[in-house]
C-alpha cells in the first residue's frame, strides 16, 4: 500500500507544527481523502473516518469554542480515541489547550495553515491522490512532445534514449529515461515521472550518463507528465504486416487504463524523433475531431461512388 509520511506533508504545505515532540516520519498517511469532523463534534460518531486527514475549518472551530470545558473533554476524548494521521486547522486558527493535551497524549500531530479551508482541502486531496496512487515501474522513456506525454518503449538498445535526445534537441522535454514510474491518478489518467535517483539523467551507450538539465537547460526537463500515447519500437520484420492506414486504434494497458499505442518498425534511415513528433501531433488532431485516415477513407468511398455513377 502506498503511503506518505507526515513530515513530507508538513514541508510541502508549509504548515506550523503544534506538536514538535511527535516523530512525524513515523506517522503515515494511506488515504487521499480528508474528513471534516463536524458531526463528530456534535456527538455523532457513526461512520467516522478516523484514518483520514482531519481538517478543522472556521465552522468547526467556532462550534468548539462555544462548548463548555466539561463538554470539550468528553467530545475530544471520543474524537481522538483512535489512531489517525493528524489534525489541521485552517485560516491560521489555533487549537485550544485541552485539544492539544488530548492530541499529545494520543501521539497525534496537530498543525495549522493560513489557507482557506476549501482551497486547502482541494489542494491536499489532489496532491495525496498523486502520491498515493497505484504505481508501477516500467522500462521506457517518457518525453513531453508538443504537450502530449509520449511513452517510448521497446527492447533494450533499440534506440529509445537516442530518440529522446533528438527530441530534446528539437525543443521537447525529458521526463524520465530508462525507468518510468506510472501512477494511476484516475480511471482516465496515468501520470509518469522519474525515480529520484535518475531524474534529469539520460544514458547513451558509448558515451555514458548525460545530465540533460545541465547540458540543455531547465526548459528541457519536466518532473511529471500525463501519458497520452505509447510508441513501441521494434525491429523491422519484412514478414510482418504493419498498419499503413490507422483506421483502428491499437491500445496497451497499464494499471487497468488503456492508452493509444503505435508499433513502429525500426530500420536504418528512419528518423525516430520526427516519427514521434508526427505521432504526437496526429494524436492531438484526433482529439480535436480530425482523423486523416477516416478522411482518406471518405475520399476513396466518394471516388468509387462517382465512378459507379459514370458507368
Amino acid at each position: 500500500m502506498q503511503s506518505v509520511n507526515m513530515k513530507t506533508v508538513m514541508e510541502k504545505f508549509h504548515m506550523n507544527n503544534f506538536t514538535p515532540e511527535i516523530d512525524l516520519e513515523s506517522v503515515r498517511i494511506t488515504q487521499p481523502d480528508i474528513s471534516r469532523p463536524g458531526m463528530q463534534l456534535s456527538g455523532y460518531f457513526e461512520h467516522y473516518e478516523a484514518n483520514r486527514v482531519q481538517i478543522i475549518g472556521y465552522t468547526e472551530y467556532c462550534y468548539m469554542q462555544q462548548m463548555s470545558e466539561e463538554h470539550r473533554n468528553e467530545i475530544y476524548t471520543r474524537l481522538i480515541n483512535q489512531p489517525m494521521p493528524c489534525f489541521i486547522y485552517c485560516r491560521d486558527l489555533e487549537p485550544d489547550e485541552i485539544f492539544l493535551q488530548h492530541a499529545k497524549e494520543r501521539g497525534i500531530p496537530v498543525f495549522n495553515t493560513s489557507k482557506a479551508t476549501s482551497a486547502f482541502s482541494a489542494e491536499i486531496i489532489r496532491w495525496l491522490n498523486v502520491k498515493l496512487a497505484p504505481c508501477i515501474s516500467i522500462h521506457g522513456v517518457l518525453v513531453d512532445v508538443y504537450g502530449e506525454g509520449v511513452l517510448i518503449t521497446g527492447e533494450s538498445g533499440i534506440g529509445k534514449s537516442e530518440a529522446a535526445l533528438e527530441l530534446i534537441k528539437r525543443g521537447h522535454r525529458l521526463v524520465s529515461d530508462d525507468v518510468v514510474e506510472i501512477r494511476k491518478i484516475s480511471e482516465e489518467t496515468l501520470t509518469g515521472s522519474a525515480p529520484d535517483i535518475t531524474r534529469h539523467l539520460i544514458e547513451l551507450r558509448g558515451i555514458g550518463i548525460v545530465d540533460v538539465r545541465s547540458l540543455f537547460g531547465v526548459s528541457s526537463v519536466k518532473d511529471e507528465q500525463d501519458i497520452d500515447l505509447v510508441i513501441h519500437l521494434e525491429e523491422w520484420d519484412k514478414e510482418k504486416d504493419y498498419d499503413r492506414l490507422g483506421l483502428e486504434e491499437e491500445y496497451t494497458e497499464y494499471l487497468g487504463n488503456k492508452v493509444v499505442c503505435h508499433n513502429i518498425p525500426i530500420r536504418p534511415g528512419r528518423s525516430l524523433a520526427i516519427i514521434c513528433e508526427s505521432a504526437a501531433v496526429n494524436y492531438r488532431q484526433k482529439k480535436m475531431g480530425y482523423n486523416a485516415a477516416q478522411e482518406l477513407y471518405k475520399r476513396v468511398q466518394s471516388n468509387l461512388a462517382k465512378k459507379k455513377e459514370e458507368e
